[in-house]
């Protein structure tokens, strides 16, 4: 083999060579921004997971504000039968973060959302609420209260008689009367004398 032949081999062997590199080389750069591209998807797909989360926590009502928009609070009086409902114990405290009782005072309802309505409240904590009917968790049938021929499910706003509490939006010192019986009233103005004295804790 001349010197020539020699020389032109190793010019190829170091062609070849060269190619190698530059093509591992390239390889290696879209590995990279692949795996660049992947990483900032994952990234981002945390963030708006995150931020989306903290702004509207699952299970959160339907129509309602970002949390933390509003701080309203308003007191609730229910009374069945002249007794009254406590909302204080813990199966009825922060069952969302939107509307709530808190503390351990089951008089003073937190709302923390914008357009969270009240019936939302009482679906959070298992109490079922219609325009007619008052239930407990258990709904047992002795713990069911609804309107009948000699009893009445009534609702009072700052002493205004509506017909139903569901959809309202509660606002700053708003005073709320659940009542059932066959109340009077005479009766009714004493629960709302009662409701009036309760202190709407901030």
């Amino acid at each position: 083999m001349g010197k020539k032949d020699r020389e032109d081999k190793e010019e190829r062997r170091e062609s070849f060579v060269d190619r190698q590199s530059r093509q591992k080389r390239k390889n290696m750069l879209i590995g990279i921004a692949v795996l660049a591209g992947i990483v900032a998807i994952i990234a981002f797909a945390s963030f708006h997971f995150i931020t989306k989360t903290q702004s509207s926590p699952l299970n959160a009502p339907v129509g309602a504000g970002k949390l933390g928009d509003e701080h309203e609070h308003t007191s609730l009086l229910v009374r069945i039968f002249g007794d009254k409902f406590d909302f204080s114990p813990q199966q009825y405290q922060v069952k969302s973060p939107f509307i709530h009782f808190e503390g351990e005072d089951g008089n003073t309802i937190h709302r923390h959302a914008s357009n969270v309505k009240l019936g939302y409240l009482f679906d959070t904590i298992k109490i079922g609420l219609t325009d007619d009917c008052f239930v407990f968790p258990d709904k047992a049938p002795n713990h069911t209260f609804c309107t009948n021929e000699d009893y009445t499910l009534k609702f009072f706003i700052n002493h205004q008689k509506v017909d139903s509490i569901n959809d309202y939006v509660l606002n700053e010192d708003d005073r709320i009367l659940v009542s059932y019986g066959n109340e009077n009233q005479t009766a009714i103005d004493a629960q709302l004398t009662e409701l009036d004295g309760q202190l709407i804790k901030k």
